[in-house]
């Protein structure tokens, strides 16, 4: 199988690490097969695919979309590095408001299953960065949804104090300045 699927400490969150093959030319990797997704247990049906671009320092999210809207998506980096993370935001989880992130780059060439129910964030700790996702689901604005990035009931580590020490603060879109805390989100607005 071209794909290691790894556990996370959130069982539905999957780190896929790919297999390189490179020699003086370059390198080729699959990023996404159906068959072997779905032996692995990811079975989404994914409808749309995301590219963005961005600069040192920019944190997206925490975003989502709710209802008959939400998302699964497959997150690389294939250009740059960024600290990728997913927050649990499913109300009878056992994990609910639990967050697992991980380095994605285009040296590690890892990638991130991140199932319907989750909040999707990231960080980006190079001087530029591109993302590319596939959803499977299309973006609906009217279903779109955020969690604030610093929610301290959530504590994620985004690494300003050790991997991304450099960064003075996020830059974060005005957008993504107005998320509510976990705590505040309507829960008809969750899973």
């Amino acid at each position: 199988m071209p794909f290691d699927f790894i556990e996370t400490a959130i069982p539905d969150v999957i780190l896929i690490e790919p297999k390189v093959f490179g020699d003086e030319r370059g390198f080729f990797m699959e990023s996404y097969k159906r068959s072997d997704f779905e032996k692995a247990g990811i079975k989404d049906d994914f409808t749309q695919d995301n590219h963005s671009k961005s600069k040192k320092g920019v944190l997206r999210g925490l975003h989502y979309q709710k209802g008959e809207f939400a998302q699964g998506k497959i997150v690389r980096c294939p250009v740059g590095r960024i600290f990728d993370v997913a927050v649990d935001i499913r109300k009878t989880s056992t994990t609910f408001g639990k967050w697992v992130g991980y380095e994605l780059s285009e040296e590690n060439h890892r990638m991130l299953y991140i199932p319907k129910g989750f909040a999707h964030g990231l960080l980006v700790l190079s001087d530029e960065a591109e993302v590319l996702y596939k959803a499977s689901g299309e973006y609906a604005p009217h279903a779109d949804r955020g969690v604030a990035w610093d929610d301290a009931q959530i504590a994620i580590d985004w690494g300003f104090d050790s991997f991304a020490k450099d960064i003075v603060s996020p830059i974060l879109s005005e957008k993504d300045k107005l998320h509510p805390f976990l705590a505040q989100i309507d829960k008809e607005d969750l899973f």
